[in-house]
């Protein structure tokens, strides 16, 4: 029987390889990794960032899940505004870049707690119906199963919880479309190389960006997974998008 293979990129690995591999990407690239985002979209992630934020909507006292949120930048979004958010990523890498920034920050006196975990998406430490709401940006293209995180999610919210992930989609504007492929196979790697000093890091990034499914195709994992009320918003022609759903 052939072993199951996944995609990292446009090889095919096994799961367990491909593992492995995003774990020495974001090892890699954590100590460069917001520098390279302002650099990559000229500054426009923080802008994203901010309207992903003003969908959720955190509100002081609510726990949120951060999932793939290392770096903290959406973390300490939605801490600001008063709720209690724990940070939760597989690589202890970006988790410490994470905690480091949050030691540096001036704390307002309405900011709500962080606290730092590693975490598997796929197969979270939490209780069942603990969170308010769950959010994941920039970060589930990177998963090896996809769909087992989208039912830890599920699990891990109360019901009533809502689930917001922000991600590099399929970009559906003509011109744009092609002007960001040569982008991503050309500049992107090199960008690396100059900023990170790691062209293959980026190759693998700008390649998983490609392979992620189709807008359409996403939304209806989550509702596979069990989420009702899903919706897609798309920024940028699909450059970006905002998924969300509900558990009921």
């Amino acid at each position: 029987m052939t072993e199951e293979t996944v995609s990292f990129g446009y090889e095919d690995v096994t799961p367990q390889e491909k593992t492995r591999r995003v774990g020495e990407v974001f090892t890699s690239v954590a100590r460069k990794y917001d520098i390279m985002n302002d650099a990559m979209s000229a500054g426009m992630h923080r802008l994203w960032k901010d309207k992903f934020v003003r969908r959720v909507k955190p509100q002081p006292g609510e726990q949120i899940l951060d999932m793939a949120g290392g770096t903290g930048d959406i973390a300490f979004r939605m801490a600001d505004k008063g709720a209690d958010i724990t940070v939760a990523d597989i690589n202890q890498e970006m988790l410490d870049v994470g905690a480091e920034r949050a030691m540096e920050r001036e704390e307002s006196e309405r900011a709500g707690s962080l606290v730092f975990t590693c975490q598997n998406a796929e197969e979270v430490s939490f209780a069942s119906n603990t969170f308010d709401a769950y959010t994941i940006a920039f970060g589930i293209r990177n998963v090896t199963f996809k769909d087992r995180a989208l039912k830890e999610a599920l699990r891990v919210l109360k019901p009533g919880g809502r689930f917001y992930c922000l991600e590099f989609s399929t970009v559906e504007w003509p011109g744009l479309r092609e002007a960001y492929d040569v982008y991503s196979d050309k500049v992107l790697p090199r960008m690396g190389q100059a900023i990170a000093g790691d062209a293959d890091s980026y190759r693998y990034l700008a390649e998983s960006i490609r392979k992620f499914p189709p807008m359409p195709e996403f939304e209806r994992m989550i509702r596979d997974a069990g989420f009702a009320n899903t919706k897609v918003e798309p920024i940028l022609g699909g450059l970006v998008a905002i998924h969300s759903g509900w558990k009921i």
